[in-house]
């Protein structure tokens, strides 16, 4: 059961306590005394929500009693109730007292009721604004070790360390470059194909450079149109085009004293290339629909699986943006030119996503990860992880095998074989030759897929058994058949 407010009446007339009693006692706690010296002791040792007091005391005013009140019990809400005669006295001493409403007699019980009920609800406001500014102070510190903890924890997740690679891989010394260039405050064009880290490596930028506790935003400049880009990157002021139905604040804002990772920037219209130049040069963005300009402090990291020299050689990206956006620029080489690095991102990958699919697979078979060397990726990291999503939803044991990888991957071929291969199209060597290549590679794939079962794989092929193992031998698989 909820308790009830307490509200101390201070009357020297004892019918007049009871009266005010009768009215409130429902809703009310109802203390009454005669006078201030009694109401004093009463507040002393009780909690008074609100205290209604008369101003004809003996003694004291009920301005004079409400004014100590409001010095020793300033959460209490002050009330005080007279006649006529002393409507003056009392409105000259209301804001000195801090009284919150002032009640002439003789009064009505609804209306005493209401504003008495008023009191206590303001009581309560006060209290819980109390509370909330308390836990405000008090959790302050905690939010702030959250937040440093949040940025520590991005840090150490996105520190170059954590960059999957080999020792001998290319991507080293691209690594050794960005780790220089994240301290300097300048402009970061990364290029590469779809697919290769750009944006992992632009995080790692942000994460190791002095902005690394300020916003990290992205926005992909090639999947919308001018007017929405302008919108996301800049802003826009409620009315200032059909859908703007509220003020937006853009991402150029929102990264204000962070980073800000411009992906496929080489889409961007012509047009939209110039607004984006002027933010560069001046430092300042401006919304949609707004007059004037906001300073922002914003370092600009871009990237795109374009060549941005042809495509200004072509007259399709501005030159004096190419300057702007390529104070340094950082290549990403592409997953068929770091394949000493294929195994190590596939287990990375494996590891990332099996747990997360409810699924405990240990690794790779060595025929498997033969497999992921082999083949090119086109589409570089994104299509391995596409690739590994694959096999371990597949994947019924403890290790990916071969047969798991979708028909693309199974044909690829090692490197020596590719180069055999280049015979089939080329203008020399013989019929035979082109055709036995093709046949080892057939035969490679198909013995894969059915995970070396020379009855199977006989089968599809039209072949015997004894004639499957007498092409192993030719092509000297017999021994990897085993």
């Amino acid at each position: 059961m909820a308790t009830l407010p307490t509200l101390l009446v201070i009357d020297d007339e004892v019918r007049s306590q009871e009266a005010i009693r009768r009215t409130l006692d429902e809703e009310f706690n109802v203390l009454t005394v005669s006078s201030a010296e009694e109401g004093r002791a009463v507040m002393e040792r009780e909690r008074v929500n609100v205290v209604l007091c008369d101003h004809r005391m003996p003694g004291v005013t009920g301005i004079d009693f409400l004014k100590e009140v409001r010095e020793s019990w300033p959460d209490t809400v002050r009330m005080i109730i007279s006649g006529y005669a002393d409507v003056e006295d009392i409105i000259a001493g209301i804001n000195d007292a801090g009284i919150y409403q002032y009640i002439l007699k003789p009064w009505h019980p609804d209306s005493l009721l209401l504003n008495v009920r008023g009191a206590a609800q303001l009581y309560d406001m006060q209290q819980q604004s109390s509370n909330m500014d308390l836990e405000l102070r008090t959790a302050q510190p905690v939010l702030q070790r959250r937040v440093a903890a949040k940025h520590e924890k991005l840090r150490s997740h996105y520190e170059f360390a954590r960059i999957v690679r080999s020792a001998a891989s290319p991507l080293n010394q691209v690594i050794d470059l960005a780790a220089r260039v994240a301290d300097c405050d300048i402009a970061v064009h990364i290029s590469g194909e779809s697919g290769s880290g750009k944006e992992l490596m632009g995080r790692a930028i942000h994460y190791s450079s002095p902005r690394a506790t300020k916003a990290f935003v992205i926005e992909n400049c090639g999947a919308m149109s001018d007017q929405l880009l302008e919108s996301e990157l800049f802003g826009h002021k409620r009315g200032s085009f059909t859908g703007a139905y509220e003020d937006r604040i853009g991402l150029f804002e929102q990264a204000d004293g962070g980073t800000i990772f411009l992906d496929e920037v080489g889409d961007t219209s012509p047009s939209f290339q110039v607004k984006l130049l002027r933010v560069l040069q001046e430092g300042e963005i401006r919304p949609v629909g707004c007059s004037r300009s906001r300073k922002v402090d914003v370092r600009v990291l871009s990237a795109t699986n374009r060549d941005l020299e042809e495509e200004v050689r072509k007259g399709r990206f501005r030159e004096d943006l190419f300057y702007r956006l390529t104070q340094f620029v950082l290549p990403m080489p592409p997953l068929r030119e770091r394949k000493m690095d294929n195994a190590l991102i596939a287990f990375a990958l494996l590891s990332d996503a099996a747990p997360a699919m409810g699924k405990e697979i240990l690794g790779f078979t060595p025929e498997a990860l033969e497999c992921l060397s082999n083949y090119q990726w086109p589409g570089n990291v994104r299509e391995m992880q596409n690739e590994i999503l694959r096999a371990i939803l597949l994947c019924d044991g403890d290790y990916i095998g071969a047969h798991l990888f979708s028909p693309k991957v199974l044909r690829a071929a090692p490197e020596e074989q590719q180069q055999d291969m280049g015979i089939l199209a080329g203008l020399d060597g013989s019929l035979k030759d082109r055709m036995e290549a093709l046949e080892a590679r057939v035969l490679n794939e198909c013995l894969i897929r059915h995970r070396w079962n020379k009855t199977r794989a006989a089968t599809e092929l039209g072949l015997s058994r004894v004639g499957l193992r007498s092409k192993l031998a030719r092509y000297g698989m017999e021994k990897k058949s085993e």
